[in-house]
C-alpha cells in the first residue's frame, strides 16, 4: 500500500476523532445544562408541594371557621325567634290591661 493513502487515512481518522471530541464536549455541556434545569425544576416542585400543603391547611382552617360562623348564626336565629315570641307575649299581655 502506498504511503499517501495511509496518510490520507490517518488524516481522515484524526479529523473524525476531533469531530467526535467536539461532539462529546457539546453533549457534556448540554448534559450539564439539563442537570441544572432538572435541579431548578425539582426546587420549584418542592416549593409547589410546600405551597399546596399550606393552602390545604388554610382551606381546612377556613372550613372550620365557616362551620363555627354557621353555628353562631343558627344560635342567633334561635335566640331571635325566642325574643320575637317573648315580645309578642308581652304585647299581648299589655293589650289586656
Amino acid at each position: 500500500m502506498p504511503k499517501w493513502p495511509r496518510r490520507n487515512f490517518k488524516k481522515i481518522v484524526l479529523e473524525e476523532l476531533r469531530e467526535l471530541k467536539v461532539g462529546q464536549e457539546e453533549i457534556r455541556k448540554e448534559q450539564k445544562e439539563l442537570r441544572i434545569g432538572q435541579e431548578r425544576i425539582e426546587k420549584d416542585l418542592k416549593a409547589v408541594i410546600e405551597q399546596t400543603a399550606d393552602l390545604t391547611e388554610f382551606r381546612h382552617e377556613v372550613v372550620e371557621g365557616l362551620e363555627e360562623i354557621n353555628s353562631v348564626i343558627s344560635r342567633l336565629e334561635i335566640a331571635t325567634a325566642e325574643n320575637w315570641s317573648d315580645i309578642a307575649k308581652i304585647k299581648a299581655v299589655r293589650r289586656m290591661y
